[in-house]
């Protein structure tokens, strides 16, 4: 049973369509992960410069993605996206491990906003 079927069984309404919203430092593998979901050429990957959107078939479900970029500059607007979103999946490059209190700060910071309340979250490390 993979994450979209147990997605399924937990929604009040069946619903075809999520909206995944991919969070995470800059450098984390975002795009690199969105691009495997869509199964795209990962070989030239560049930064994050605002967002991301790709629409992705699976398992039954249209997943809309979107991947936020991740820098400083671009942290203080995440919250423009967490409306309507069905899973939060929240990455961190674990070889980096200079920014691992970095990564736990906002990590923090997201689980305590409201507007993601119930909100299953995914950490990709």
């Amino acid at each position: 049973m993979g994450l979209l079927d147990i997605l399924r069984k937990f929604r009040s309404t069946p619903q075809d369509e999520l909206r995944i919203l991919l969070l995470g430092l800059d450098n984390a593998g975002k795009t690199t992960l969105l691009k495997v979901l869509a199964s795209e050429d990962i070989s030239h990957i560049t930064p994050t410069q605002g967002f991301n959107i790709k629409s992705v078939q699976s398992s039954g479900f249209k997943l809309n993605v979107w991947d936020i970029g991740g820098q400083r500059k671009i942290r203080q607007y995440w919250h423009h996206y967490f409306a309507n979103t069905d899973v939060l999946i929240y990455v961190i490059d674990s070889s980096d491990r200079k920014r691992f209190d970095e990564t736990n700060q906002e990590l923090s910071e997201l689980l305590e906003e409201e507007k993601l309340n119930g909100v299953p979250l995914l950490v990709f490390a």
